[in-house]
């Protein structure tokens, strides 16, 4: 059967390493002769990912139903590319992607399922790899209090709401890393988890939160 690219999202709290693993995974994947494109969310250089660049640098203020809603119309702006590319054989990996839209926007308090009515049928990533840190060691990291979200607190009920949307996904969709390691020991368990799928997948691309059939 004809085999399509697999759709790798990586996902944790700012400063937990995602922007170095994924760079690593995707070497990694160039490595071994895997086609693969990486994907960054938000994407900062659409229309609507300006504004929401904007946005994050609190250069701008928005509502925070519409801040969401740009967030989620970004990750549209390019569904449909992603999905061209795994139909070709691409692997697809994203930094960030809809868990985290839900989880930061859940976290100032608007409801979760609210949240994650703009993004249902959205693809869904065949693995999601959670980079998983206590706010207290994410602060000792360079750079860190620089945008809108990254407070300790902040990032704490993000972490919350990550644990109970982790909580609806089986063992083989959803892993969970421990980031606050060194960073090879981060990137061996990511390769350890992504390696089995790096050959492509036989089936179609599944729909995110369709039915909410996760589990």
């Amino acid at each position: 059967m004809a085999t399509r690219g697999a759709f790798i999202a990586i996902e944790g709290l700012d400063r937990s390493g995602k922007t170095t693993q994924v760079a690593t995974l995707q070497a990694r994947l160039d490595s071994e002769g895997i086609p693969v494109k990486l994907f960054k969310f938000p994407d900062r250089g659409t229309a609507v990912g300006k504004m929401i660049d904007s946005y994050l640098r609190s250069q701008s203020e928005l509502d925070d139903h519409a801040i969401h809603l740009l967030f989620s119309a970004n990750r549209w702006e390019l569904a449909a590319a992603i999905e061209q590319l795994l139909a070709q054989g691409t692997t697809v990996v994203c930094d960030r992607y809809a868990f985290s839209g839900v989880a930061f926007s859940a976290a100032k308090g608007l409801p979760l399922e609210w949240c994650r009515a703009p993004d249902v049928a959205l693809p869904a990533p065949d693995l999601t790899l959670f980079l998983d840190i206590t706010p207290e060691k994410a602060r000792e990291r360079g750079g860190y209090g620089e945008e809108r979200y990254e407070k300790e607190e902040m990032q704490r009920q993000v972490r919350d709401v990550f644990r109970v949307i982790a909580s609806e996904f089986d063992d083989a969709t959803w892993v969970t890393i421990d980031a606050g390691r060194k960073q090879d020991a981060v990137a061996a368990d990511i390769w350890d988890c992504v390696h089995p799928l790096a050959n492509g997948i036989v089936g179609p691309v599944q729909r995110l939160w369709v039915g909410r059939g996760n589990k």
